[in-house]
């Protein structure tokens, strides 16, 4: 089964290799046809603490690191190589 890349925004980076990532989702409400806005936030892994606040990244689904770590940010060298 492929893993999930989703794309969000670093909120903090307080931890050490660790980033909070706010992940935007779009969708139309089922009744009102309207456009929803609806956002989670993901805590992910960053060994090399090299993301800071207001960066976008891709982050992807991996095994469980921490207690609420299950992401890894996604690099570009990697995403070249995936």
């Amino acid at each position: 089964m492929p893993k999930r890349i989703l794309q969000g925004t670093v909120t903090s980076d307080k931890n050490e290799q660790t980033v909070t990532v706010l992940v935007e989702r779009r969708f139309k409400h089922p009744l009102l046809h309207k456009t929803v806005r609806s956002s989670k936030k993901y805590r992910a892994h960053d060994a090399d603490n090299q993301f800071k606040v207001g960066d976008t990244v891709r982050i992807v689904e991996c095994a469980p690191i921490s207690k609420t770590k299950r992401w890894t940010v996604l690099t570009d060298d990697a995403a070249a190589s995936a």
